[in-house]
């Protein structure tokens, strides 16, 4: 295999994707929590900012932060563990930067309760 002179730059916003991604796939996780500065600066700047995710690429690593809504019930703990070790894993394969931290707010819990209205099942969802 040939070698190329020149620097391959991987912008924030790709490991922010690939990141949301991985969390999103991450059992325990019932979604992430954007805030309210990020729904501003989505409106203010028009751009599609990752919900809950924030990264700092340098050259060669990455620093992850994420704000996710955990499924009630489930053991916290474990599942920011597994969310961390999946994040990190689909960064580093995808991009072969090296993630350093991958820090993890809890901004919520999801609720989901079965009950019966008019005869049919409906689940209520609600982030504390």
């Amino acid at each position: 295999m040939e070698a190329w002179q020149g620097t391959v730059r991987i912008a924030d916003d790709v490991v922010a994707v690939i990141a949301g991604l991985a969390a999103l796939g991450t059992e325990g996780i019932a979604g992430m929590s954007g805030g309210v500065a990020e729904g501003i600066a989505k409106r203010v700047s028009g751009k599609n900012v990752t919900k809950g995710v924030t990264v700092e690429v340098g050259q060669a690593e990455a620093a992850i932060d994420l704000r996710v809504v955990v499924e009630y019930g489930r053991p916290i703990h474990e599942v920011c563990a597994r969310l961390q070790r999946e994040v990190k894993d689909a960064v580093e394969m995808m991009t072969g930067l090296k993630v350093v931290e991958v820090n993890v707010k809890v901004e919520g819990l999801e609720f989901k309760e079965s009950r019966a209205t008019d005869g049919k099942k409906s689940e209520d969802r609600r982030s504390i």
